[in-house]
Formats: C-alpha cells, structure tokens, sequence
C-alpha cells in the first residue's frame, strides 16, 4: 500500500478558485442591478496591481506596486460588471479614478458586516503574495476618501 497522494490530472485548486471568484462576480453584480449595498454590508477587495488586465492611476500604481485594496461603501460610482472583471470608480484622497480590476486579479475579498472573507491564490504564475506584516488593525480612515485599507486582520494564520 502507497501513502502518498497520487498528483491528479485535474486541476481542482484551480477550478474552486474560479467558481469562488465567481461569488465575487454575483456579488457585485448583484449590488450594481440593485444601486447599492443594502443594510450595513461593504467590501474590502485586495487585488494585485500588477496582474495582467489591471488598470488604476499611475499615482496608485506608484504608491501600491503589488497589491492593493479598495473599499466599497459610501462613495463609488460606474460599478460595470463583466464576465472577467469588473470596473468602478473611486475617490483617493479626494482624487475620482477609475480602476478596472479583472477576478484573476484578485486575492480576497471580505464582507465584515457579516464575517465573511475568501481568499485566493494568485493566478497566472505570479507567485505568493508579498510578506505581511504582523497582524495589526488596519489604519482608521483619514477622510471619507480614503479607500484603501490592509486585510491583514482578515488574514487566517
């Protein structure tokens, strides 16, 4: 009798990370055809910026160059859902951008209004995601125009 695992010829990490970005998808395309986040839910979506079909500000880029996370609450607006992405448009620092954000690109997402978070392998051989710090609770917001924050207390050690 053999105690290793046979290597499987079909990608199954592969296909739950798919359908699990699909929730993404459902998601906000559900909030898009409904015009808004209903009752106290928001989003924390981190994604790599330099995953092939991103496109944010050079200034974002610059300042986030290998993963960021937007928060969709109060202030967003052109939420378009595609089949492989999604495009919305945000205030930085009081700066309106657009960011196009395909589901490839993304490596969590979390509803804390309900405790809910998922988690993804980054795709397309782009390898693990950079080091986080220790676990510290994520900066208060500056302004109402601030919508970046860290996961890192979301994270499961």
């Amino acid at each position: 009798m053999n105690d290793t695992t046979p290597d499987s010829l079909i990608p199954y990490d592969d296909i739950v990370q798919d359908a699990l970005r699909g929730v993404v998808s459902r998601v906000l395309q559900r909030i898009s055809d409904e015009g808004g986040l209903p009752g106290g839910h928001h989003f924390y979506i981190a994604f790599r910026t330099r995953a092939p079909g991103v496109s944010i500000p050079k200034h974002l880029m610059e300042r986030y160059p290998d993963e960021m996370t937007i928060v969709i609450q109060h202030r967003y607006w052109d939420l378009i859902v595609a089949d492989d992405h999604f495009s919305i448009g945000l205030s930085f620092n009081q700066m309106p951008s657009s960011l196009v954000i395909p589901y490839d690109a993304i490596v969590g997402f979390v509803d804390p209004a309900v405790n809910f978070a998922l988690q993804f392998a980054p795709k397309d051989g782009e390898g693990p995601p950079p080091e986080t710090p220790p676990e510290t609770p994520p900066p208060e917001p500056q302004d109402e125009g601030s919508n970046v924050v860290t996961l890192d207390r979301f994270r499961r050690k």
